[in-house]
């Protein structure tokens, strides 16, 4: 793809707003995932480049945090290179033994499934084994390289969120 498709492609990008998370096994760079329905594979795309990938990749499992708007600090410490993201960042381990960020929204536990090559990233596909709605709240959002938030929607809630998962869960598991 040519410099100036590259750099097209990205413009197109940052016109979608993402909600923003951590994917860690035990800490490095944060990397993009989509978190679709608990019978669909989780996708994340790391950098072949990731210091955090192989660690990924030899646990066989890691854990989606997903942000509130007031963890944008949070977000910025783990959206660098370098250093102990961790270093006061209350965390627990998870059922698969991915660290589970304290205050998150959300959280989202999965075995790696399989790695598909996609250039210089890889395709990595993860099998929802936890799901966790932590707190109610406004998520983080990423756009136009900018961070901001939504007010939630007054008819939505943790409990209806939760209910809505375990629904899903025993549809898939019948």
């Amino acid at each position: 793809m040519a410099q100036q498709d590259v750099l097209h492609l990205r413009r197109i990008g940052a016109e979608a707003a993402d909600h923003v998370h951590v994917l860690q096994p035990v800490g490095d760079r944060e990397v993009a995932a989509r978190v679709q329905h608990a019978d669909v594979p989780v996708c994340f795309c790391p950098a072949r480049t990731s210091a955090t990938w192989p660690r990924i990749e030899a646990a066989g499992a890691f854990a989606v945090n997903i942000l509130a708007a007031d963890q944008e600090g949070l977000c910025r410490r783990f959206a660098v290179t370098g250093g102990d993201k961790f270093a006061g960042a209350p965390w627990h381990a998870g059922g698969n033994g991915a660290p589970l960020l304290d205050g998150v929204l959300a959280s989202v536990e999965c075995d790696l499934e399989g790695v598909l090559d996609g250039g210089d990233h890889v395709i990595a596909l993860g099998r929802v084994t936890g799901l966790a709605v932590h707190r109610d709240g406004p998520p983080l959002l990423y756009f136009r390289r900018s961070y901001g938030s939504l007010p939630r929607p007054a008819r939505s809630s943790s409990a209806s969120m939760s209910s809505s998962i375990r629904a899903a869960r025993s549809r898939s598991e019948a």
